[in-house]
């Protein structure tokens, strides 16, 4: 890999930008993902949850400085990077092996970067999803604003089971044009089961809340404004609402009032399975729980760990499986 010094493992530690890149079994991703980063990140940090394929391999080939780091969830995980990596330059950002930047934000992110207002302690991107070759532009999906880049020290990882956000402690948070966009490339196997697993951490979010009053990682202070409001909006309204219930209203919502219908028939498909099903798999294994909670008087720790097959840790969040984001 060439860039004005010869690739990341030749340019120096302090620098304008570091990427941040989370990784488990990537080697579909990594090389498309380091490659766009020429040019634009002085150092990439690759953190790998012990790849059995070639991840590794690939990333220190072309030039990312790689650590390993056994997974329990993406919020450890991304906190025990930005506390060990030692990481000096003036910017972090965080990006997922499979998302790639446009044109545009790959040539005036380090000129934006540059010129930033003191008073700024992040930046909010605009991420946009690719499913099955169709971009996913209604439903309430796009614009989907996230917090992904922040002055080094500014920002943490809050640590939730599911739907964490980086929280911006120090400074504003500005809005970046350009984008990132979310193309992975495995099957819809891959997908359907990453989901189930993604459900049963939800579930343990949800019921957490629900049976200790955890509010752990689920303040909104730190975070931007359109987290604030889904976050708002997911534990005032749709988390008040009957189960099985809130999976169909919230699929009508986004079909016929955020007007997913206008996706076409594979975007329809994902709005489906991550509006209806993915919903309706949480709730089903909430209720699951709780059955065993009243039927069998389980503790919410047994029953989380029969059920979803999940041990709680002494801070009430992690994880088993690394892996991507999800979707």
């Amino acid at each position: 890999m060439t860039d004005r010094g010869g690739g990341f493992g030749a340019r120096p530690r302090v620098g304008l930008l570091s990427v941040i890149v989370l990784t488990y079994n990537e080697e579909r991703h990594i090389r498309r993902c380091l490659e766009q980063l020429d040019r634009v990140a002085d150092q990439v940090l690759v953190v790998d949850a012990f790849s059995t394929d070639a991840t590794r391999d690939i990333a220190e080939a072309m030039g990312a400085r790689v650590m390993t780091h056994a997974w329990t969830n993406y919020a450890d995980q991304l906190n025990w990077a930005l506390e060990n990596a030692g990481v000096t330059s003036d910017w972090v950002m965080r990006l997922d092996a499979d998302e790639v930047l446009d044109r545009r934000l790959k040539e005036g992110l380090r000129d934006w970067l540059t010129a930033a207002d003191p008073a700024t302690g992040g930046f909010e991107i605009r991420r946009r999803i690719v499913f099955m070759g169709r971009e996913i532009r209604h439903g309430g999906m796009s614009p989907m604003w996230v917090t992904r880049l922040w002055r080094r020290g500014a920002a943490r990882c809050e640590s939730t089971w599911m739907d964490e956000h980086m929280l911006v402690r120090d400074g504003g948070i500005g809005r970046l044009p350009g984008g990132i966009l979310d193309v992975n490339l495995r099957s819809l196997t891959w997908w359907t089961a990453k989901h189930n697993g993604y459900a049963s951490r939800e579930a343990v979010d949800l019921l957490l809340r629900q049976h200790r009053g955890d509010s752990h990682g689920h303040g909104l202070d730190g975070l931007n404004r359109q987290a604030r409001l889904k976050r708002w909006a997911k534990t005032r309204v749709y988390g008040r609402l009957p189960l099985g219930m809130r999976a169909w209203l919230y699929f009508l919502y986004r079909i016929f009032l955020r007007l997913g219908a206008l996706d076409g028939g594979r975007g329809m498909l994902f709005h489906v399975l991550q509006g209806l099903w993915y919903r309706y798999l949480v709730d089903a294994k909430v209720l699951e729980v709780q059955t065993l909670m009243v039927e069998r008087g389980y503790g919410i720790e047994r029953a989380i760990r029969e059920a979803l097959g999940i041990a709680l840790d002494a801070s009430d969040h992690g994880g088993r499986e690394p892996g991507t984001r999800p979707r």
